[in-house]
Order: C-alpha cells, then structure tokens, then sequence
C-alpha cells in the first residue's frame, strides 16, 4: 500500500511514522525544525489518517507499505524516525529490509509485547454516537466518561472531522480493533540491523526499561539508549527541545 505523505524541506531523506491513532499532522513543528536540515516525509500509516484501509495491521505489512511508498517517491535509503507502534513499523522495515534504512531513531517503544492498555480508547471512540451537527464540544463530553484525561481527548478527537453532514472518524476503528493483539505485540523476526539506531525513553515513561536493553541490542547491536528529559510516552510533543536537543546529532554524524 502506498501511504499519503507531507513532505517539507530538500536534502538527505527523514522519514516520520507516528503512534497509534496519529498522522502525518502529528509531528508538526517537529518536522518543520527537521525539515531545515533533511527532506522530511511524515505518513499516515494504515487504516490513520488519508491511507487506505486494510483489514492486516501487522508489522511485517506496515513496514512493507513504508518501503513501497519510499521507493515510489525516490526516498531510499533513508533515516527513519517512529514514536510508539510507528517505532515498531521502523524497526520491523529495518530488520526486513536493512538496505532502505540509513538510520533508525526509535522513539520511546521497544520490540516487546505490551499490556492492552489502549483498547479502552478504541472502544470509547466506537461508542461516541456521530449525528449530524455534532460539535467538537459534544464529543470530548461522550469521550470524558471513558477517557478522563483531557489531553488524551484532544489527541483522540484529531481525527474527527467536522464538515457537512455526521462528522467522520479518519482511524478505521473497526479494523484497529481487531488488530489490537497484533499491535501490542512484535513479531519474531530473523533479520538484525546493524545501522546507527538511537533509542529514546521519556523520563517519566515505562515503555522503555532497563530490561529492554539487551534483547533490544540483539537485534540493534549499535543501539544508543538516552532519555528525554520530564517527558512521558509522547516525548516528541512533551519536551519538543529535549527530544530535538537528542536527535538532532544523531542524525547529523
């Protein structure tokens, strides 16, 4: 599946996978500093944003769309930078297919299985009745009884777009849903990446633990650990100069 793209700047290509329920957009002000330096392509990955749907969210098929759209724009090899389930995307097209990776950054994930912590905002994002004329009011109150944090709300209700008629989800719920096993976990792949990759943990996350580490260089032998400082799991939008204060060298070298 070829994935829509925005791009910003010339140079060296850099590309940006987002996490779970993002999109291109997310990376914003992230990509516009990076873009100074790197021709910078943001996609939405499957079944997110303005790509297609498809019922397999796997790895091994999320990365497969990444290498064809890098091809089709004439972006190979590149530097690959992903945050969360975008993290898993970049390190599985690595281990398939090391050629088209110049550099990894991974961003605040490791190739582990997780607890299915997020299915309660795919259920509640279901559950949010979509009439028309719904304002953006109406649906962070349906969203706030499921999901209490407000920032959390307003990341979710990105992808509700307003306009004539019922306002529409840009996520395919329903085939996320199904996915949900699939994408908290990672896969056992036989390849290993023997390129720079930088591995970036948010202060105040847990995604990315000491005991990580090993299985990790196993698979990244050149693997670099740092941390962002006073940053949660979302560390590109937490702690913006920390995150580039780390990233920035690295894809420099």
């Amino acid at each position: 599946m070829r994935l829509n793209a925005v791009e910003l700047g010339g140079g060296a290509p850099l590309v940006l996978l987002h996490g779970l329920f993002g999109s291109a957009g997310n990376w914003g002000a992230i990509q516009k500093r990076l873009a100074a330096t790197h021709r910078v392509i943001a996609l939405d990955l499957r079944n997110h944003g303005a790509s297609g749907r498809a019922a397999a969210m796997d790895y091994p098929a999320m990365a497969d769309d990444v290498a064809e759209t890098l091809r089709a724009l004439g972006a190979a090899p590149a530097a690959v930078l992903g945050h969360s389930m975008g993290g898993k995307v970049a390190m599985a097209l690595a281990l398939a297919q090391p050629a088209l990776v110049e550099r990894l950054v991974v961003a605040d994930i490791a190739p582990v299985t997780y607890p299915p912590a997020l299915r309660g905002y795919v259920a509640a994002m279901r559950a949010v009745p979509l009439p028309a004329g719904l304002t953006r009011r109406e649906a962070d109150a349906a969203l706030a009884g499921s999901v209490p944090e407000p920032g959390i709300r307003a990341f979710l209700l990105q992808n509700l777009r307003f306009g004539e008629g019922a306002p529409q989800w840009r996520l395919a719920l329903e085939e996320i849903a199904a996915a949900m096993p699939v994408i908290e976990g990672f896969p056992d792949l036989a390849g290993r990446y023997d390129g720079p990759v930088l591995v970036l943990g948010g202060e105040r996350s847990s995604y990315v633990r000491p005991e990580h580490h090993d299985h990790i260089r196993s698979l990244f032998p050149a693997a670099e650990f740092a941390t962002v400082p006073g940053s949660g799991h979302w560390v590109h939008a937490e702690n913006p100069p920390g995150f580039l204060a780390l990233v920035e060298p690295f894809l420099a070298r």
